[in-house]
């Protein structure tokens, strides 16, 4: 009997999402072998993910893989990939913004990038979309620090704070803030708004599909019509956005979008895509952020916008609040985003070897050819 396959492997926090960040040398370089390891790693193809370290549930389904960057503005390069939890689907389309927390202090403590002394700025090009993020991590003594006094809805307690810049957000993924060139479209009857920022998404008025936008993910996620409706709309969005059949893919996520409840600017219903998110991706705050500020879009409409700078942006979701800080310019071409910040957290739980089965090598390699 052929002895397993040791990865090393590093399991970690970032934001409010959880899964292992490699090193891309220690992975497969062709895509498909590489999937096979991932999904193999994740155990997925069973809802619990009993024969891997997935956790069951989207939010505990997601790899993130770092290497020293090729591009001359970044320090590292971060491919995310969603693991599906029951198919055997790995899909690299989307980002992960929560997951971007950990990809910094991973990177230093992986020695990619060498640590300051008091914090230290990484900056990280994101391969899946193409665009560059500053990251900046707390390291005192030249170390990478985790404790700290900074809470984040959706996680409990508090940790070291990990500032986030998106820059140049806009038409990530289709190269258009408006992908379908409206402001909004109407798909079975129902009004949208379709906007790429950080995230392509369609974006719904909760009260029409019969809901206040306000409700837990266990009702949203109970209502069988409701998800199939969601759904519907999302594929007819996708291809007006020119991002293909949506059918089995990640892309475009959708927002149920309703008016503020609890001192916010605006409040989301994200979904990922065929379960409500328990919390928000910071991807997708930041799309929904951006909207709320787009005159004449869905999320326009809903928002209490603040007043003055900087301006800051308080998505409210089933956990609590993420909050945006956008800087936003009028140009001739309309409304320029120059960058999104925001702040959350990470922790490191484990470090060591993960073990692939030498069947799955034989197998990915047979699949690969």
């Amino acid at each position: 009997m052929a002895a397993q396959t040791a990865i090393p492997c590093t399991m970690m926090r970032g934001g409010t999402s959880r899964g292992p960040y490699f090193l891309a040398n220690d992975l497969p370089r062709d895509p498909v072998l590489r999937d096979e390891v991932l999904l193999a790693a994740m155990g997925s193809g069973n809802a619990q993910q009993i024969d891997g370290i997935g956790g069951g549930t989207t939010l505990s389904s997601k790899v993130a893989i770092v290497s020293v960057s090729r591009h001359p503005d970044a320090d590292v390069d971060y491919l995310f990939a969603q693991v599906s939890v029951t198919e055997r689907i790995v899909d690299c389309s989307p980002s992960c913004g929560n997951m971007l927390a950990g990809v910094a202090p991973f990177a230093i403590e992986s020695g990619l990038v060498t640590a300051e002394e008091g914090e230290t700025l990484v900056r990280v090009h994101n391969i899946n979309t193409d665009s560059f993020i500053e990251v900046v991590v707390q390291t005192p003594n030249g170390k990478v620090e985790y404790d700290g006094d900074t809470s984040i809805n959706g996680v409990e307690g508090t940790a070291a704070p990990v500032v986030l810049n998106f820059l140049d957000v806009a038409g990530t993924k289709t190269g258009h803030l408006l992908p379908t060139g409206n402001l909004r479209d109407v798909f079975d009857g129902v009004e949208v708004s379709c906007v790429d920022a950080a995230m392509p998404m369609v974006l719904i008025p909760a009260s029409s599909l019969g809901k206040s936008g306000w409700e837990s993910k266990a009702e949203l996620d109970s209502d069988r019509e409701l998800l199939a409706r969601i759904e519907s709309i999302r594929r007819q969005a996708s291809l007006k956005m020119g991002l293909g059949d949506a059918t089995g893919k990640v892309l475009p996520k959708v927002s149920l979008m309703a008016p503020p409840q609890h001192g916010g600017t605006i409040s989301s219903r994200y979904f990922v895509p065929t379960d409500c998110h328990a919390a928000h991706a910071v991807t997708g705050a930041i799309c929904v952020s951006t909207a709320a500020m787009l005159p004449g879009t869905i999320a326009y409409d809903l928002a209490d916008r603040p007043v003055g700078e900087p301006i800051l942006i308080g998505v409210e979701h089933p956990s609590g609040k993420i909050d945006i800080v956008l800087d936003l310019a009028e140009t001739d071409q309309g409304l320029q985003v120059n960058r999104a910040g925001l702040i959350r957290t990470a922790r490191k739980l484990f470090r060591g070897e993960l073990y692939i089965p030498s069947r799955i090598w034989s197998y990915a390699q047979a699949k690969a050819s």
